[in-house]
């Protein structure tokens, strides 16, 4: 089957507090989560489809149920945060962006209750913090799932409140100079570093060399896109999807908390 996808001792050290424990069903004991967790990184990395799960990480309905019962709990996200904060991550400047992410035709047909895709392509806008020579470099805090046929701009409200009390300047490319943008920037006392639009009649002056890191957030997204459940979307629906986002992210954050 290859190379064996999972994490080390010292890295499991670090996430295996951060997972629930478990209580096994009826007269079944709960599985490890260790295993379960590695399963989840093989179905991300790979892509494949759940059945296909190799039989060394556990039945692969009860590691997709596991799955399905952390992302409703949020334990992906809470991952995500808490390695940032304990990486230390830097606070000078954040960037927002988005990507385009293709829907494979598993995607559609979705169940009854669930949120059903609008489109094939749907669109990823990620923060990310900035890149310090010392520190983390381009690495991802959260995330929103927008259409493929909507503007950049209906991804940045919800982004930005992520993040908005915890950053001192913001980057981001011409697609988000808008003044609804910049007036909400501005009242939470954060920096805009966002050229200007061509054929702006008053354009604003932006910090050109704090915005030459904003190659960044470019990076962070072909690295995102290296674990195959990110690049393509076969998730039925938007929880799934982003729940292998997440994983992904958190992952990123590992050799910056070995650092601290």
């Amino acid at each position: 089957m290859g190379e064996r996808i999972g994490v080390s001792d010292e890295e499991w050290a670090l996430i295996g507090p951060l997972l629930p424990s478990e209580r096994g069903r009826g007269c079944r004991p709960a599985g490890d989560n260790r295993p379960y967790f590695e399963g989840m990184m093989w179905i991300a990395r790979t892509g494949s489809q759940w059945r296909h799960l190799p039989d060394e990480y556990g039945k692969w309905n009860s590691v997709f149920r596991r799955y399905r019962r952390w992302i409703q709990t949020g334990v992906f996200d809470a991952m995500l945060e808490t390695l940032a904060e304990m990486a230390g991550r830097d606070r000078t400047a954040d960037m927002i962006d988005s990507t385009v992410v293709r829907a494979h035709h598993c995607a559609v047909g979705i169940k009854r209750g669930l949120s059903k895709p609008r489109r094939l392509a749907d669109r990823a806008v990620a923060s990310a913090p900035s890149s310090m020579p010392d520190h983390a470099k381009g690495r991802p805090l959260g995330f929103v799932l927008t259409p493929g046929q909507a503007h950049d701009v209906q991804g940045f409200g919800p982004l930005f409140r992520m993040i908005a009390d915890r950053v001192h300047a913001l980057l981001a490319d011409c697609g988000y100079d808008a003044d609804a943008i910049r007036a909400e920037i501005a009242i939470a006392g954060t920096q805009a570093v966002i050229p200007a639009k061509k054929g702006r009649r008053s354009p604003a002056l932006h910090d050109r060399q704090k915005y030459r890191l904003r190659n960044q957030i470019e990076r962070l997204f072909n690295k995102l896109k290296n674990w195959r459940r990110v690049a393509t979307r076969y998730d039925k629906s938007k929880s799934s999807y982003l729940g292998f986002v997440s994983l992904a992210s958190a992952l990123l954050w590992l050799p910056f908390v070995h650092e601290t």
